[in-house]
């Protein structure tokens, strides 16, 4: 994993491991074991998955906001390099179509 320069997103990430853990093993143990329908504790159970797979949406919401803000790009081939927008790399600007370079240029 890279490390992050945000301690924001370098915190959702660590807490989106140990949820997807906590939730794996909730789920898990729920099916093992079985559960009675009508047990108080299966609500409680349902309630803990309800919350951890919110806490998971949340992180998961940061983590992509992040990436598609600093993201830069995957591509490495000349092409695809020299249609993009290198003035900013923020992934929300509307990307520019561009049109036939002059000869002059490049």
């Amino acid at each position: 994993m890279v490390a992050d320069s945000d301690s924001n997103i370098a915190w959702h990430r660590v807490q989106l491991k140990k949820n997807r853990a906590e939730l794996k093993a909730l789920e898990t143990a729920r099916f093992t074991m079985g559960e009675i329908a009508s047990s108080k504790r299966n609500g409680q159970t349902q309630k803990a998955i309800a919350e951890l797979k919110r806490k998971i949406v949340q992180s998961e919401r940061s983590i992509a906001d992040y990436d598609k803000r600093t993201r830069r790009p995957l591509t490495t081939d000349l092409q695809s390099l020299s249609n993009g927008s290198w003035s900013h790399w923020d992934a929300y600007t509307s990307q520019r179509k561009a049109g036939p370079r002059s000869p002059g240029r490049g």
